[in-house]
């Protein structure tokens, strides 16, 4: 089976990759930018780099469609794809029906469209697992469903049917869990730089309290600190040596003042 690439972002780097890995065949890459797609090319057995949005003559069956949720109508108006191609999006917030909508408006040819969402953070240079991720599957065409099964099974051990508005609610879930909980991450990391302190003394205190959230059945019975004690010396003196930092002090004020709410009895 030949599959095809459009963008070569963080998903695809690493999907790509795995795919070719379980005996996939990666025919072409396309980005806007010729550069990003070069490199991932580079990193594949026999891929190439595709110019432009026009694939009628292509030979591949599934086109991955690994773009930004904004991007993603730009590049169906301009898309073409042979009839009968399948066309997959690997997003945690696009509904099915948007991607299938966009589709019937912009493309003439048969199109059949799935998704294909891996739940997992990508940085292109950081190694991941692939099977130990859970990937969210979603078609209204049960041979493209069962294909993409097929696909999921290859490369990972823990696959999910997922309909749209249950993938939209993993997704604003996974922002807390992830995107989040790494901005206060690097907040920490910033606060201890302007003291000349090293982030890897917290490195212990991070993986204990990583450890017991993935062990708790209620992680809100597990907090601790000044907010869960309602320990208002200890808070107003941190939120003062916040004062050259408005937006820092905007963030602590706000989960304070939330953890402080969900422990007042």
């Amino acid at each position: 089976m030949k599959i095809s690439f459009i963008g070569a972002g963080n998903v695809a780097w690493h999907l790509s990759q795995a795919l070719e890995t379980a005996n996939y065949d990666i025919e072409t890459v396309y980005s806007r930018n010729p550069s990003n797609a070069r490199a991932l090319t580079q990193q594949l057995y026999n891929a190439q780099v595709h110019r432009g949005l026009d694939f009628l003559d292509s030979n591949s069956e599934i086109f991955f469609l690994c773009v930004s949720d904004d991007a993603m109508e730009e590049v169906i108006r301009n898309l073409s794809l042979p009839s009968g191609a399948i066309l997959v999006h690997t997003s945690g917030s696009k509904t099915l029906n948007e991607l299938q909508e966009l589709v019937d408006v912009y493309l003439d040819e048969t199109i059949r469209t799935g998704v294909f969402y891996p739940l997992q953070t990508f940085t292109k240079m950081f190694h991941v697992n692939f099977s130990e991720i859970p990937i969210c599957l979603e078609s209204s065409n049960l041979d493209v469903e069962n294909l993409l099964i097929t696909l999921a099974q290859s490369i990972s051990d823990v696959t999910y049917a997922v309909n749209s508005e249950e993938r939209k609610s993993i997704h604003l879930a996974a922002v807390y869990a992830c995107n989040f909980t790494n901005h206060l991450w690097g907040i920490a990391q910033d606060l201890m730089k302007k003291n000349d302190l090293e982030f890897k003394l917290l490195e212990p205190l991070i993986k204990e309290t990583l450890r017991k959230a993935l062990e708790s059945e209620d992680i809100f019975a597990v907090q601790t600190g000044p907010a869960r004690r309602n320990d208002q010396k200890i808070i107003q003196r941190q939120i003062g040596a916040l004062k050259n930092n408005t937006g820092y002090k905007k963030i602590y004020e706000s989960i304070t003042e939330d953890i402080i709410d969900k422990n007042t009895i």
